[in-house]
């Protein structure tokens, strides 16, 4: 897995292994911990523990996600370690550039955050894998964050442009996940546990790495092997709310639609549901971390939404409200998946941007660093994580021209750390709980 580094060489890096001071790069001991947050949630280090016995039929492997290709590959070397005679096959579909070599279950590569055909063909052939399965067969089911825009099937009558559209749209607007992934199930002919019916009478065991904020297993990746509790006039509310123009073939879909499969519903009978991985773990690996080192931590929760810069500003001010009653070292953790509202035409992603609105509050506060990742490596649709900063990087930025404020107006924050030389860019980790965030706080300086 790809080490987390800055496109910036620190000034110096020395002694690594002590608590951040003096002594060591701040910056250096940060990337240290959002890497021990991303090793503890990849499939490498979960599916073994949890390989099922062979059934007396087939096993069949689909899933769809951004770490469903190495979900593939872990499971693939602990079947062939445990139990080598048994068969194994199927399919997954993950984001172009995060597959895995898989030999048995074959990985498809699809476009992410915005579906296309790639992406339709995949959980068409998904759905027709699983059909037909006796109660003697098994399917596996490893499923995601990026999952449902990585499997978009439209419902009949809609076509997939149509799906594009709202997507894109919904997207700009800010709408929280929790109501995108609930559009997505009822426009959808595979989500909202379409795919378990399709399975049915199969067993479906269904293996997820959350990155939904809650980890409600049903909106992971819009839920295909789960029950449904949500409604198509829920879907339709949402995009009324938000203003999201609708073809008429959608609104009729919506008004006509019937619901999807309810936690009753005899296909749900044996099937079984575990999450592997989520947010809370990646950040329990980097307090138990800083912890051992000496550093105090506050956690202040692993399923924060909201608007992104808006949830920075205000974790800069209780970074700088901290400064003034600390002692020793103090770090400040937090993850989730806030949401942007596109205003201009700029480049960016939520972690950058959640940290411009951290950098504009902060104003070069003496002591306090800051760091904000996308755990599956991907910051938005760029090529960036995300980045960091310290307090030098204030006069860097007026000495360079840079203003946060009008970078955050045209929602251009990606173009403001790359000036900076902060950005920080780790390649696909295929694995995904979404945002890591690290504020490291010292104290002054007597």
């Amino acid at each position: 897995m790809t080490a987390i580094s800055p496109s910036r060489a620190p000034d110096s890096v020395s002694g690594e292994r002590a608590p951040p001071g003096a002594e060591m790069d701040p910056h250096a001991w940060l990337r240290r911990l959002a890497d021990a947050a991303i090793t503890a949630v990849h499939p490498d280090s979960l599916l073994p523990e949890v390989l099922p016995g062979p059934p007396t039929g087939r096993t069949v492997v689909v899933g769809a996600g951004k770490a469903a290709a190495a979900m593939a590959a872990a499971l693939e070397r602990a079947w062939q370690r445990h139990q080598p005679e048994a068969p194994l096959g199927g399919l997954v579909v993950t984001r172009h550039g995060h597959g895995a070599g898989c030999r048995q279950i074959e990985v498809l590569e699809a476009s992410h955050p915005m579906p296309d055909a790639l992406g339709e063909q995949a959980a068409r052939r998904m759905l027709e894998a699983v059909s037909g399965l006796g109660e003697d067969d098994l399917v596996i089911a490893l499923i995601s964050g990026g999952g449902s825009a990585l499997m978009s099937l439209p419902a009949p009558g809609i076509g997939l442009a149509e799906k594009q559209a709202i997507n894109r749209e919904l997207l700009r607007c800010g709408a929280p996940i929790r109501e995108i992934n609930t559009v997505r199930r009822h426009l959808s002919a595979i989500k909202g546990g379409r795919l378990a019916v399709a399975a049915h009478p199969a067993r479906v065991l269904t293996w997820l790495i959350s990155d939904v904020p809650g980890d409600d297993p049903a909106l992971v990746a819009s839920g295909p092997t789960l029950p449904d509790a949500s409604t198509p006039a829920d879907a339709l509310a949402i995009l009324e709310r938000h203003g999201i123009p609708l073809s008429q073939a959608v609104r009729d879909h919506l008004m006509q639609e019937r619901e999807a499969p309810r936690v009753d519903d005899a296909a749900f009978a044996r099937d079984e549901t575990r999450v592997l991985a989520r947010a809370r773990d990646a950040l329990a690996a980097a307090a138990g971390l800083a912890e051992a080192e000496g550093v105090e931590v506050r956690l202040l929760g692993d399923d924060l939404e909201g608007e992104s810069r808006e949830l920075g500003r205000a974790q800069g001010r209780m970074a700088l409200a901290a400064r003034s009653l600390i002692e020793t070292p103090l770090l400040i953790l937090s993850g989730g998946e806030t949401s942007v509202t596109v205003r201009g035409d700029g480049r960016g992603g939520r972690n950058v941007e959640y940290l411009l609105g951290l950098f504009e509050t902060l104003q070069g506060a003496e002591g306090i660093h800051a760091l904000a990742v996308d755990t599956d490596g991907i910051d938005g649709s760029e090529d960036n994580a995300g980045a960091l900063f310290g307090p030098d990087d204030w006069l860097r930025a007026r000495a360079l021209g840079l203003d946060p404020i009008a970078h955050l107006s045209r929602n251009d924050a990606y173009t403001f750390f790359e000036a900076l030389g902060d950005l920080v860019v780790t390649g696909p980790t295929r694995t995904n709980v979404n945002d890591f965030r690290a504020i490291l706080v010292l104290p002054r300086t007597p």
